[in-house]
């Protein structure tokens, strides 16, 4: 057994870092995503919300290196950037997680004011939140963004973006790892118009992950931001955009409000990082 285990170590050793961090953070990340669907399919909510709860203090535990085997703990730590941060990182960081959230909200809005908005195929993934109770829906909704935000920040902005940054820097490490994001939402059907916002909020993550040495923050901005997208424009459990698009309504006091929501929103968001950066 251990010779097996150390040639397939010693396999793994030889693999480019860039494919191993690409290849882990993959993997992390789809552990998690996976689990839910396949618990909701076979067991009815709420137990299925139950359970699945119960499964992410499990996953978080683990890959954050609070469990066993004592062999990986180091770097499952490292790699989960498990720091206690505080009072003042904590304070800057609430402000770039409601940022981030604003930022994302805002650059929707704009981007379907200047092209039409695709409701139908932003809907059509989750049309199935129709024929189910709205606190159904509901906890579907929230279970589905808690889940991402927990399993993706730790996936990308984890067990990715940390050993790149220790070879390559920050600046390339978000890059890539934003690229990678891309590619793996590709295979919805709502990325199409939105493939841009996917590179640039994981760019936001991966800016916050990095100068808050911490994923936490970004776990908390993914799980709020989903939750705002799935129940904004994936689905019309919130509220409905119904605004039309500049061709037919022309440049209006609406866009232009949005535009600078936008456009204060990322100012603000960089000096918080630079301030978070110092702190740090």
């Amino acid at each position: 057994m251990d010779t097996k285990e150390s040639a397939l170590s010693k396999l793994w050793s030889n693999i480019p870092l860039l494919i191993r961090a690409i290849i882990l953070g993959i993997i992390v990340s789809s552990i998690g995503v996976l689990i839910w669907p396949l618990i909701a399919i076979f067991i009815p909510l709420p137990w299925s919300f139950v359970i699945m709860i119960g499964f992410l203090v499990f996953y978080f535990k683990f890959f954050s290196g609070e469990t066993k085997p004592k062999s990986t703990q180091v770097f499952r730590k490292n790699n989960f950037r498990n720091k206690k941060l505080s009072s003042r990182v904590w304070a800057h960081a609430i402000v770039a997680i409601f940022l981030i959230v604003i930022i994302e909200q805002s650059s929707l809005v704009v981007t379907f004011r200047i092209i039409e908005f695709p409701a139908e195929i932003f809907a059509q993934e989750y049309s199935f939140l129709q024929n189910i109770p709205i606190w159904a829906g509901w906890l579907v909704i929230i279970m589905i963004s808690v889940v991402a935000g927990i399993c993706e920040e730790i996936g990308f902005r984890g067990y990715m973006q940390v050993p790149l940054e220790n070879k390559y820097g920050p600046l390339k490490a978000i890059i890539i790892v934003s690229l990678m994001f891309v590619v793996v939402h590709l295979h919805q059907a709502w990325s199409g118009p939105i493939v841009f916002h996917i590179f640039f909020i994981s760019v936001l993550f991966g800016s916050i992950a990095y100068y808050s040495k911490s994923l936490i923050p970004g776990i908390i901005a993914h799980s709020i931001m989903d939750i705002c997208n799935f129940s904004f424009w994936w689905s019309d459990l919130g509220f409905q955009f119904n605004e039309r698009p500049i061709k037919e309504t022309g440049f209006d006091l609406h866009l232009a409000l949005w535009i600078v929501i936008l456009m204060l929103s990322i100012g603000f968001f960089i000096q918080i990082m630079k301030k978070l950066n110092k702190l740090s």
